[in-house]
C-alpha cells in the first residue's frame, strides 16, 4: 500500500509526516492497518518511519529518529543539548537513551520536564549548530553538558571517541593538505568548561577532562578504563606499540611493571566495522590468534576480555584479581 507514496518527496531521512500519507490518499483507517501490520511505525503522533526502517535501525538511529521527529512536531524551535545533541553528533552511550528529548530553554523557571521534552537552562546562551536539520549545541558545549549531568563512564566514553574523531579528521586533513578546523583538545573542553560555568557537576566534569584521552579506539576500551579507576586498579600504558619481526603491532592497554598486555575484544571486530573490512570472521580469529602468538614471548602474560566482562564491575573486578593486574 505505500508504493503509493512519492518516496523522495514523502520521506525525510527516515521520517514519514502525516501530511504526506493524507496527500499520498490514505485516510486514517489505512494509517491504522499499515500501523497493525508492522508496515508503519508511529514514532510521534503525526510522525512515523517505515517498520523495515525502524527494526533495522539500532537503538541510536531509533533514538536519533525520535529526537529528530520530537523537533518536527514542537510547537516552537528547540535548541537539542545533552544526551539529545550527543545523538545528533553520533557520540556513542554506554546503557540505554533516555526517553525524552533535552533542550536549552531559558523560558522555563529552572528547568522543566514535558512527556517528551526536559528543558535546561543555560547560564550562558549556548552557540547553536545545525545537524540534520536541527539545532543543537556544540561539540564541546555537548560534551560538557553531558559531562557535568551524566555518569563518569557516560562522560569519559563520549569524551574519549570525540577526541579521537576529531584527532583523526585533523590528521586526515594534514595529510591531504586541507586547512581544516585544528583538532578538538582538552584544552578547548577546559576553556568550554570556564565559559559555560554549570551550575552544578562543575568539579565532575573536571575529573572527565582530566580521565579522557585521545587513545581509546573504542567504548569497550573506555569503559575498561573507566572501570579499572573505579575498582583502584592501576591504570595501563595506551596503544602500546611492539615490533616483532620486524612489524609494528599496538595494544590496548600495556602494564610495564609486570610486562602484561590487556585487550578488549569486541565482538564487533568479527561481525562488523573497520577491522572485518571485506574479510570473512573467521579470517580475522585466525589473524587475531597469530598476532597473539607473536606477542605472547615478549611479555609475562597476554589476557583479553570482552564486554559483558567490562559492563559488570563484579564481573571485571575478579577477572582483574584472577589475572594479577597490578592494584593502584
Amino acid at each position: 500500500m505505500l508504493e503509493i507514496l512519492d518516496v523522495p518527496n514523502a520521506h525525510n531521512d527516515g521520517l514519514i509526516l502525516a501530511e504526506s500519507l493524507w496527500a499520498a490518499g490514505l485516510n486514517t483507517r489505512a494509517v491504522r492497518a499499515l500501523l497493525a501490520n508492522g508496515e508503519l511505525v508511529r514514532i510521534r503522533r503525526g510522525v512515523y518511519s517505515l517498520g523495515a526502517t525502524w527494526r533495522g535501525a539500532n537503538s541510536d538511529d531509533q533514538y536519533r529518529l525520535f529526537v529528530r521527529a520530537t523537533v518536527v512536531t514542537a510547537e516552537q524551535p528547540l535548541l537539542l543539548s545533552h544526551l539529545s545533541a550527543a545523538a545528533l553528533h553520533n557520540l556513542p552511550i554506554i546503557g540505554p537513551w533516555p526517553k525524552v528529548v533535552h533542550a536549552i530553554n531559558n523560558d522555563t523557571a529552572g528547568g522543566s520536564s514535558a512527556r517528551f521534552t526536559t528543558s535546561h537552562r543555560s547560564v550562558v546562551e549556548p552557540e547553536p549548530v545545525t545537524i540534520n536539520g536541527c539545532a543543537a549545541t556544540t561539540l564541546a558545549r555537548t560534551l560538557i553538558d553531558v559531562a557535568a549531568t551524566s555518569s563518569f563512564l557516560v562522560g569519559v566514553t563520549m569524551m574519549d571517541h570525540a577526541l579521537r574523531l576529531e584527532g583523526e579528521r585533523a590528521e586526515n586533513e594534514r595529510r591531504k593538505g586541507v586547512a581544516g578546523a585544528p583538532a578538538l583538545s582538552k584544552e578547548d573542553l577546559y576553556a568550554e568548561l570556564a565559559i559555560v560555568h554549570p551550575r552544578r557537576g562543575g568539579p565532575k566534569v573536571r575529573r572527565v577532562i582530566d580521565f579522557s584521552t585521545l587513545l581509546s579506539a573504542n567504548p569497550g576500551e573506555s569503559m575498561s578504563r573507566v572501570r579499572m579507576h573505579e575498582l583502584g586498579f592501576e591504570i595501563p600504558e595506551l596503544q602500546v606499540r611492539f615490533v616483532v619481526q620486524g612489524r609494528d603491532y599496538w595494544v590496548d592497554f600495556y602494564w610495564p611493571g609486570v610486562r602484561k598486555i590487556g585487550e578488549f575484544d569486541g565482538k564487533i571486530k568479527y561481525t562488523r566495522g573497520a577491522t572485518l573490512g571485506d574479510r570473512h570472521p573467521g579470517d580475522v580469529v585466525i589473524a587475531e590468534k597469530n598476532r597473539e602468538n607473536l606477542l605472547r614471548p615478549e611479555v609475562l602474560s597476554f589476557d583479553r576480555w570482552d564486554w559483558d566482562t567490562a559492563f559488570s564491575p563484579r564481573l571485571f573486578y575478579e577477572f582483574m584479581i584472577q589475572h594479577d593486574v597490578p592494584r593502584a
